[in-house]
């Protein structure tokens, strides 16, 4: 099992709770990349969202490019997977910054490609925002242009999308990012099973990311692509002393009020296609990070983790708060469980 960790680009992770004691700075950014290098954990996904969707509109939300690069400077094992969502980031232009960043980070950056979500953060900041099957059709294009300038000089491309004419990017990366992706529409689905690398989805139950690999597994078969290289998912974890003491911090960060913290909660339900339906209260939580149940004594926690391991997931992504405080202790108490398990 390779742990990563949501870079905590907005100041936490609970609608509920003001103050998460995870300030949206650089500063602790930093202390909690260098913690999870010591700890043990292999990767960190940077968020990309220029409205905060967790603390509400006038809450803060940190570039995740800016973060990434910044992270890949003052670490020297994590994988920095920035999100990358096309319809904010000309594609020419996020090829190139891509293959920069790769190497500042010695070969350690890859992306997480979204095909964006949320109507009105693309309406304050003028993007075009298209329907959810035209968004595929984008991402799908928007890929095969970026490992193009990766790879080819010059690059031409005429497509639905984009069009290119002898273009250079230089110096190439040495190594092409890796391309994450997560769906659950048919859409979706149909189209990472070509265009990505690895597969990554929100929280869910161990039955359901049972089905959903086996789902993307025999996609992929399908359309004559290697193997993904990676199942990932998304979880909130609590780990406690006792299953007591977590269910009570369960039940104070899952006390649903209404507020400027569900702002996005009608667009995200809408706009998604989800396979599954989400309540408010699992909406208190980012990500679906409460389905997949990371809560309870550090056994329990790991117990569970190995069910998910069994079904093909192989990546966790892990949210925390307070952040530093909480992957510290998780680093400490439950990835050797994890990792010390008889085979």
């Amino acid at each position: 099992m390779r742990f990563g960790y949501w870079t905590p680009t907005y100041g936490g992770w609970l609608r509920n709770v003001a103050d998460e004691h995870t300030p949206a700075t650089f500063e602790h950014i930093a202390r909690i990349a260098r913690a999870a290098e010591d700890g043990g954990f292999d990767v960190t996904l940077v968020p990309e969202l220029n409205l905060n969707d967790i603390k509400g509109h006038s809450g803060p939300a940190l570039d995740a490019w800016a973060i990434a690069t910044a992270t890949a400077a003052v670490t020297s094992r994590l994988e920095i997977m920035a999100a990358l969502r096309p319809s904010y980031h000309p594609v020419a232009l996020a090829a190139k910054q891509a293959a920069t960043i790769q190497e500042i980070a010695q070969g350690r950056f890859t992306l997480n490609v979204v095909s964006a979500w949320w109507a009105e953060e693309a309406r304050q900041y003028g993007i075009s925002f298209a329907d959810h099957d035209d968004r595929y059709a984008l991402t799908t294009e928007y890929v095969e242009v970026l490992h193009g300038l990766w790879s080819q000089t010059p690059y031409s491309h005429e497509g639905r999308h984009f069009s290119l004419e002898g273009t250079h990017l230089e110096p190439k990366p040495v190594t092409a990012p890796l391309i994450y992706a997560g769906g659950e529409s048919e859409a979706g689905r149909a189209a990472i099973a070509g265009f990505a690398d690895a597969y990554v989805t929100h929280g869910g139950t161990v039955d359901e990311l049972r089905t959903k690999i086996a789902d993307m597994r025999a996609r992929r078969e399908r359309v004559g692509k290697p193997a993904f290289r990676h199942f990932g998912m998304a979880a909130f974890a609590i780990v406690r002393d006792t299953e007591e003491e977590a269910q009570a911090e369960l039940a104070r960060i899952t006390d649903v009020r209404s507020g400027a913290a569900y702002e996005s909660y009608q667009d995200f339900v809408t706009k998604s296609q989800l396979d599954v339906e989400i309540s408010l209260r699992e909406y208190s939580v980012s990500n679906r990070g409460l389905r997949p149940e990371l809560i309870g004594t550090p056994q329990q926690v790991a117990d569970r983790i190995r069910e998910f391991q069994d079904v093909g997931v192989d990546t966790l992504l892990l949210q925390f708060s307070p952040a530093l405080d909480e992957l510290e202790r998780f680093a400490e108490r439950v990835i050797p469980l994890v990792n010390d398990a008889p085979a």
